[in-house]
């Protein structure tokens, strides 16, 4: 479902809750108007239509909200616009095919601009990341494998090949494995080609543009697969895709897949709601609620009641430094890269429970007509099928009942004024 094809009756009305290539040889697909036109539709653009419905567009807010707050975003702003651009390349049949071909989107450089809007979010430096900088360091990793003599013979057995790339890869550029989501920056590719340690997502980003310069260079003479490990251990590496098994299949990461994961990877580090464990960060959030928006910890129980008032204790010492977006513990998150991460998943289109996620943390930060907007295309766009989701379901309609008592209360129908106290109570990151 596209954000920019979703149009929602205003909130004011009475009607009731509803149960790269950077080598020039990638040509943008057909998908790029679409996805272009979704970008500006959410993030508040130009509309051609009301879609019958009398409403208007939702919007994306994280940047407008920092603005308003008197936080600079050019860099943010040119980030997420360079990652809109990949994504618009992204066909619906370049996005399922396999990160070891590649076509469409430059998936390195959507990775980096992901890195440089959050950077930009978080340091506030008035020079952004420098993103060509670390294209090119790619590239020179890429063109190692050559210069640095392991290329093997010619006519050598795919499998020699490959182990000859896993051995430059794993152990002479000394690229390692980083487990667990306790440190985001494993998950941020300037990051790990600096350190040399990261997430298996980013490793196997690595080594598919590693394929993508010798297939370019004409070195690669047969098919290559990438098995991207689920386990928490164990490195991602080629093999021939004609020895290829039954069970292969999902250890394949495709294009749009990939990016998924480096987002969903990035929103469940960050998410600023997460004491709660329910096995739901939305029903996290939720529960959540009852503590006000924007403030986490201020009541000694919970809905669950397996909070410790130690826990709660330490939620309330963290809450200045969660508002302000510095590096925290991660069970206290950072609102601003959890926001940064639900916008860019938005703009994926891959899945309508974002919209509702995304809308759990927009409530929080207290734009309640936006919630309300993607709260109604969540549930326009779903059915549930296990209890989990029936919980979810009951749970978005309790924020809906909440965000419509807010707004007839305070008369935001007719102030519609930006809500930014959120970022004003601190607005510095450090």
């Amino acid at each position: 479902m596209s954000c920019a094809a979703v149009w929602v009756p205003s909130p004011c009305s009475p009607s009731p809750v509803p149960p790269r290539h950077r080598r020039g040889r990638w040509r943008r697909g057909s998908a790029s108007s679409s996805s272009s036109s979704a970008f500006r539709a959410c993030a508040g653009g130009d509309a051609s239509g009301d879609g019958g419905g009398g409403g208007r567009p939702a919007r994306m807010v994280l940047h407008d909200s920092l603005e308003g707050a008197g936080v600079s975003t050019e860099h943010a702003r040119a980030a997420r616009e360079g990652f809109a651009k990949q994504v618009g390349r992204l066909t619906r049949l370049d996005a399922e095919t396999s990160i070891a071909i590649s076509r469409g989107a430059d998936l390195a450089r959507a990775a980096l601009c992901v890195a440089a809007e959050d950077d930009s979010l978080v340091s506030h430096s008035s020079v952004p990341l420098p993103v060509e900088a670390f294209v090119s360091r790619l590239d020179d990793l890429s063109t190692g494998f050559l210069a640095d003599g392991y290329l093997p013979p010619a006519g050598a057995p795919p499998q020699v090949f490959l182990d000859h790339l896993d051995r430059y890869l794993y152990v002479h550029k000394g690229f390692r494995r980083k487990n667990g989501s306790s440190d985001g920056r494993a998950i941020y590719l300037h990051s790990v080609l600096t350190c040399r340690l990261g997430s298996a997502l980013m490793l196997s980003l690595i080594y598919s543009e590693i394929l993508k310069m010798l297939r370019l260079y004409g070195l690669l003479e047969f098919n290559v697969e990438i098995f991207f490990p689920h386990d928490l251990n164990s490195l991602p590496r080629g093999y021939d895709k004609h020895k290829s098994k039954l069970g292969d299949e999902p250890h394949i990461m495709t294009s749009k897949s990939l990016l998924v994961e480096i987002l969903k990877t990035l929103k469940n580090t960050f998410w600023p709601f997460q004491s709660n464990q329910s096995g739901s960060l939305f029903l996290n959030a939720v529960s959540a609620n009852q503590h006000g928006p924007g403030n986490v910890g201020d009541n000694q129980t919970t809905p669950h009641g397996n909070i410790s008032t130690i826990e709660m204790a330490a939620a309330k010492a963290a809450q200045h430094r969660l508002m302000r977006g510095v590096w925290t513990n991660v069970r206290f998150g950072d609102m601003r890269r959890a926001l940064a991460a639900c916008e860019r998943l938005i703009l994926l289109n891959h899945d309508p429970r974002e919209l509702r996620d995304y809308a759990a943390l927009l409530y929080h930060c207290g734009y309640y007509e936006d919630c309300l907007q993607y709260l109604a295309s969540y549930q326009t766009a779903v059915h549930w099928n296990n209890p989990l989701e029936i919980m979810e379901d009951e749970a978005v309609n309790t924020l809906r009942a909440r965000v419509s008592l807010i707004l007839a209360e305070d008369g935001w129908c007719s102030r519609r004024s930006p809500a930014t106290s959120y970022w004003t109570k601190n607005s510095e990151p450090w």
